[in-house]
C-alpha cells in the first residue's frame, strides 16, 4: 500500500510541476492562453488527489477531511477554468486565474497541516 501511495504522490507531484510549468511558458506570451499542458495537469492533480485520499483512508492514515475538501474545490474550480480557458481564447482572465488557483493550492498544501 505504501509503494502505491509513493507513486500516487509522485504523480500528484508531476501533475502539479505541468501545470505550473505549462503557466510559466505562456508568460512570455502577448496574449497568454490556457494551453493543452495546464489542462493536462490540472486533471492529473484530481485524479491523484482522489486516489491519495482513497489510499490514505484505506490504510487507516490520518486525513484532515477539511484539508482534503478545499483542496477538492480548488481542483474542481482550477479545471472548470482551464477547461472554459481552452475555448475561450480571446480573454487572458482564465489563464491568469488558473495560476493564481495553482499557487493557492500548493499553499493549502504546505500550509495546512
Amino acid at each position: 500500500m505504501e509503494a502505491i501511495r509513493l507513486v500516487l504522490l509522485f504523480l500528484h507531484l508531476l501533475g502539479f510541476a505541468v501545470l505550473l510549468g505549462a503557466f510559466i511558458a505562456q508568460l512570455r506570451l502577448k496574449l497568454p492562453k490556457v494551453s493543452s499542458g495546464m489542462l493536462h495537469g490540472a486533471i492529473a492533480q484530481l485524479v491523484t488527489g482522489v486516489a491519495l485520499v482513497g489510499v490514505r483512508e484505506a490504510a487507516d492514515m490520518t486525513v484532515v477531511h477539511a484539508k482534503i475538501g478545499a483542496k477538492l474545490g480548488i481542483d474542481v474550480i482550477l479545471l472548470v477554468i482551464a477547461i472554459v480557458g481552452m475555448r475561450r481564447t480571446t480573454s487572458p482572465w482564465p489563464f491568469y486565474t488558473v495560476g493564481a488557483l495553482t499557487v493557492v493550492e500548493a499553499a493549502v498544501a504546505v500550509f495546512w497541516t
